[in-house]
């Protein structure tokens, strides 16, 4: 009979979702939000075993850094008020040993995550007060360059990092917060990584020598990731797990520039969703990120593997994964392939319960 595996996600984008979807808070995460289009809510993440996950406290790359620098407090306070409403299942967790404690209790342990280092506004004074309202990693970049950091899906402007970038770095490592190199390019990962003291830590990315995505991680990268004790959370995006996905998401990516509504909010996912009625994505599925998974355990060891799926930040997943429910199915997938429960329970706990003590305590 097969056991149970806990999981800990990288990366989930529910709160900018809330944010842009439901600003009256008229929506009940207790309750089975499928029919609203969401793919995360308690008896869903309950379902998938999940006993720790990283909220994404994400603001669009698109806004003066002034004002992302305001509007990342308000995604933490998002964040900690959802987390007040629902104490039974949920918990506000800093480190390794509140996971524990809080997945022993029963409930969700809740980690906070900055997605992109545009809302520090270029101020270290901001990402110390972000480590005080306990948010525990900052993604150096989203989708376009700080002045400081080059991002994988942007023009090359500092080769990689500039000398604040290592500055910013250096700051992470002493305050204790992982340093997610998740959308940055090839070039700032090896730039953190020669910075960076702790170990190496990808929140939602998948490996490049399978799908040539920008924002998945090349072998030589892998291979420091092994060597630094770290972990690559392996995204769920479709865009990033083969090649025929790749080539359609390209042509996605232009349609929703094109959309001038904000991203995530109604009349955007109507657009968007009319275009991907009419142009369907090529078939992905659990055995595609199955072969990611077993490709950074190749390079990188079975230690370096986790998951961090993207919920709530994508409009498209694989078959088979339409929502944090389906965590088992992937477990049994791998279980198929010769995988041990000892070396699940590494994929979907332990891995990162490591890089998370040894980087924040």
């Amino acid at each position: 009979m097969s056991t149970v595996v806990p999981v800990i996600d990288g990366h989930n984008d529910l709160p900018w979702r809330l944010r842009v979807r439901d600003p009256h808070e008229h929506l009940d995460i207790g309750s089975d939000l499928s029919s609203e289009g969401l793919h995360t809510d308690l008896p869903r993440l309950r379902k998938g075993a999940v006993g720790a996950q990283f909220w994404s406290v994400y603001v669009p790359c698109d806004r003066a850094e002034s004002k992302a620098a305001v509007q990342v407090l308000e995604q933490v306070d998002l964040v900690r008020r959802l987390v007040a409403r629902h104490p039974a299942d949920l918990a506000i967790a800093t480190c390794a040993d509140d996971v524990e404690r809080i997945a022993a209790s029963g409930r969700i342990a809740s980690l906070l995550g900055a997605e992109g280092g545009h809302c520090l506004d270029n101020s270290l004074a901001v990402l110390r007060a972000l480590h005080r309202l306990g948010v525990r990693y900052l993604t150096l970049t989203h989708t376009r360059n700080t002045a400081w950091a080059d991002s994988a899906t942007d023009e090359p402007a500092v080769g990689g990092l500039s000398p604040f970038g290592h500055e910013v770095v250096r700051e992470l490592n002493r305050l204790g917060m992982l340093v997610d190199l998740s959308h940055v390019a090839p070039s700032t990962m090896h730039a953190a990584l020669d910075t960076s003291t702790a170990p190496a830590f990808f929140s939602h990315s998948s490996a490049r020598a399978l799908c040539d995505h920008p924002r998945n991680v090349p072998d030589n990268v892998l291979e420091r990731v092994r060597d630094s004790n770290g972990v690559v959370m392996v995204a769920f995006v479709p865009f990033f797990l083969n090649e025929p996905c790749r080539q359609w998401g390209d042509e996605l990516y232009r349609v929703e520039d094109s959309i001038e509504a904000e991203w995530g909010t109604p009349e955007f996912h109507r657009e968007h969703l009319a275009w991907i009625t009419a142009n369907p994505c090529p078939p992905s599925g659990v055995r595609d990120v199955a072969d990611h998974i077993e490709h950074i355990r190749e390079v990188a060891g079975v230690g370096a593997v986790g998951l961090g799926g993207d919920f709530d930040g994508t409009e498209v997943l694989p078959d088979g994964l339409p929502d944090v429910s389906a965590y088992p199915r992937l477990f049994e997938e791998l279980r198929s392939r010769g995988w041990s429960e000892a070396d699940l329970r590494k994929l979907g706990w332990d891995n990162t319960l490591r890089v998370l003590r040894d980087t924040c305590g």
